[in-house]
């Protein structure tokens, strides 16, 4: 249950942090090693999966320091598969989902930092046990060298994307979900979050999307790209399920302001045409929204689709000047999330 918010409690936002911007400098990349075989439903599915990882944090790690959360026995492995480019940290875990589960990092004016440990019920208790995941954020931040504060708040870091100017995109299908925070309602979530992100407007898309793994993140469907400028992934077929939530989407973020009170510009970028299902038969929840930026580049996803280039030239534009690594993340995404969902970034 989440604990209620009391007037005199510390948060964030009374010490003066908040979230800044994913374009903002890191000091580095948090990842957390595969490890629970479930979501890949299988050893093979999980040995793809390592793989992957291992090939999206070389890459990154062209650009900065890769820090990998690794269950102790895996360290060995975790390290081989890196070619010794991540920093391997050895920690209890369940899951390898460093966005959802890890520390959401936060900058004050004068440069100090802190994290937020969110409250994490795997996603409304859809896998166990989640004991050592609820606590990796506080024990990430330790090592980090930085506050952690405990915000009464069930949520995941893939819920949420913000501008860094005090703007912040969810949705509905997520953080009002009854398998989230029942006893909260919107103004009482969007409270918490303004006291734990420094959010001082919540632009809330809503409900219908297909990706039931997550109940529905953000960081699939649309993200900032700049103040004022939303990256929304549009399904490329009228007939795909998620077609009419992203015109839903698409019409809210057009008739909305951000905190500065400026329109939001939409960019529509054609997700894959070509619709796949993962193991379990389910659709495959590949978007190209779904991408990492690094300090001075993009690691983006490919899904050997004939959009793949068209994509690659929509986040090049709306990202001038950086590096785009372009990384084959199918076997990502079978196990139920992309690039973006394994990744983590601490500013500096």
């Amino acid at each position: 249950m989440t604990k209620r918010l009391d007037a005199d409690d510390p948060c964030p936002v009374r010490d003066g942090y908040a979230m800044p911007a994913e374009w903002a400098t890191h000091a580095r990349t948090w990842m957390c090693w595969p490890c629970r075989i479930e979501p890949w439903g299988g050893l093979d599915g999980l040995l793809r999966a390592k793989q992957a990882y291992a090939r999206v944090a070389r890459a990154i790690s062209s650009f900065e320091p890769v820090a990998m959360a690794v269950r102790p026995r895996d360290a060995a492995e975790a390290r081989l598969a890196t070619s010794g480019k991540a920093e391997i940290f050895e920690v209890p875990l369940d899951d390898s989902w460093a966005r959802d589960f890890g520390p959401t990092f936060l900058r004050g004016q004068d440069g100090r930092r802190a994290a937020v440990q969110w409250q994490f019920n795997a996603w409304g208790n859809k896998f166990h046990p989640w004991a050592e995941d609820a606590q990796f954020a506080t024990r990430a931040a330790r090592h980090a060298g930085v506050r952690t504060y405990d915000a009464p708040l069930v949520c995941e870091g893939g819920a949420l994307h913000g501008d860094g100017e005090g703007t912040l995109l969810t949705t509905e299908q997520c953080l009002l979900n009854a398998n989230r925070n029942p006893h909260l309602d919107r103004q009482q979530v969007e409270e918490r979050l303004a006291l734990y992100t420094g959010a001082r407007r919540v632009l809330w898309l809503g409900e219908g999307f297909s990706d039931d793994e997550t109940d529905g993140h953000v960081d699939n469907i649309a993200c900032f790209v700049a103040p004022a400028r939303v990256l929304v992934g549009v399904p490329a077929s009228r007939s795909h399920p998620d077609f009419e939530p992203v015109m839903e989407a698409i019409r809210r973020l057009g008739a909305s302001r951000d905190a500065q009170g400026r329109p939001i510009e939409v960019v529509e970028l054609e997700q894959p045409r070509n619709l796949k299902t993962d193991w379990r038969g389910r659709l495959l929840q590949a978007s190209y929204v779904n991408f990492y930026l690094a300090n001075g580049g993009v690691v983006m996803p490919s899904f050997d689709d004939p959009s793949d280039d068209r994509a690659h030239a929509v986040i090049a534009d709306c990202f001038p000047g950086r590096d785009i690594l372009q990384i084959q993340a199918l076997d990502i995404v079978e196990g139920g999330g992309g690039i973006h969902c394994i990744t983590q970034q601490e500013p500096a």
